[in-house]
């Protein structure tokens, strides 16, 4: 199931470019193009739901073993020394793109936590993470 006019299905379908660091056959993971930290993920389901409990119920296993494999990535390859997940339900809890998905966001100790959306430098930088993710160097 997609919607049209949907982003994240969009994106999913190859319509709209991203920075890849993960997919599997019931899932897609990106990098935020407004982050809240340089490496912040987006894990999304394939198919579309606006709200979690709206995803079929043999969804929700595949979506979180790819939140953990993203969050395991963040951990190895960024590195990073913890990381937040968020999951937003609704205008009313700050979910913007209207299809279910799972933050994954890069800590560091020593720096406070920043919950506005901040930008890359540039391309560049983009590209530089999206690698070091995907293992590449």
């Amino acid at each position: 199931m997609t919607d049209s006019n949907c982003v994240f299905c969009k994106i999913v379908a190859g319509q709209i470019p991203c920075h890849k660091v993960y997919e599997d056959q019931h899932t897609i993971a990106f990098l935020d193009i407004a982050p809240f930290e340089k490496g912040h993920v987006l894990v999304v389901p394939r198919c579309h739901a606006v709200y979690f409990t709206d995803l079929p119920s043999e969804q929700i296993a595949p979506l979180g073993m790819a939140v953990r494999r993203v969050a395991g990535m963040l951990l190895e390859r960024l590195p990073c020394d913890g990381f937040n997940m968020l999951q937003n339900n609704g205008a009313c809890a700050t979910q913007v793109v209207p299809h279910v998905h799972f933050h994954v966001i890069p800590r560091w100790n020593g720096r406070q936590i920043n919950w506005t959306s901040g930008k890359y430098d540039g391309a560049e930088e983009l590209q530089a993470i999206q690698r070091r993710l995907c293992g590449e160097r």
